[in-house]
């Protein structure tokens, strides 16, 4: 029985969607990884607070409803109801959880980045346990210098692994984010942003990442 115990659980992650999408097309999206990699991750989806306030870039390929966590002006350096946003990720947290990481892709790969910080200087998520490990695609930094300030105070010290399309037009914001991590690991693909299929090499890297944070989990 004392055996059991050394069986590594699946490392928990909350996945947060894309800007004017939602919780069920990350879904699709993420499935179009390798089995081999599906079967080892713990994936909750969860949908934006706010319903669309505008067009979706993904009108006509997946279905409605879109949601979208936060709102920004035209220079991204100032954001509506981003408290708002904050408050309701923790509660889904606290009644869903606990969680080990996060994933994210585009708005909420800017965000699950930024919540490691923002969970450490107090501002987000203090009532759930600390996360511990960051799975980003097609992310950025914050460009609210409010919010920017606590949540890169420090460097992000969770280990992170990073999905970078080569025509990304975010790309040279996501290497940006790459300063701010203390231990990221990258798989670059050729496609834009996008959640990319994952190739032999792309596979490999992704299971090498979920075998080390397994293994984290176990030392705990």
């Amino acid at each position: 029985m004392g055996s059991e115990a050394e069986i590594p659980r699946k490392p928990r992650f909350l996945c947060l969607h894309g800007f004017r999408t939602s919780g069920e097309i990350l879904k699709t999206q993420v499935h179009k990884w390798p089995e081999s990699v599906l079967q080892m991750l713990d994936l909750v989806f969860l949908d934006a607070p706010f319903p669309s306030q505008g067009k979706s870039d993904v009108e006509g390929i997946f279905d409605p409803p879109y949601y979208e966590w936060f709102q920004f002006n035209k220079e991204f350096s100032e954001y509506t109801n981003f408290d708002e946003c904050l408050a309701y990720i923790e509660d889904f947290m606290i009644k869903n959880g606990p969680f080990d990481g996060l994933l994210g892709f585009s708005q909420g790969a800017i965000l699950s980045s930024g919540l490691p910080g923002l969970q450490a200087t107090g501002v987000a998520l203090t009532k759930v346990p600390k996360i511990k490990f960051l799975i980003i695609i097609g992310g950025a930094m914050f460009k609210s210098p409010s919010v920017a300030e606590k949540a890169y105070d420090s460097p992000i010290e969770c280990p992170s692994l990073h999905l970078l399309g080569e025509t990304d037009f975010l790309k040279q914001y996501g290497m940006e984010l790459l300063k701010c991590c203390v231990d990221p690991v990258v798989i670059h693909h050729p496609k834009g942003h996008t959640i990319p299929r994952l190739d032999e090499k792309g596979s490999e890297t992704m299971l090498s990442f979920i075998d080390r944070i397994q293994n984290m989990l176990l030392d705990k």
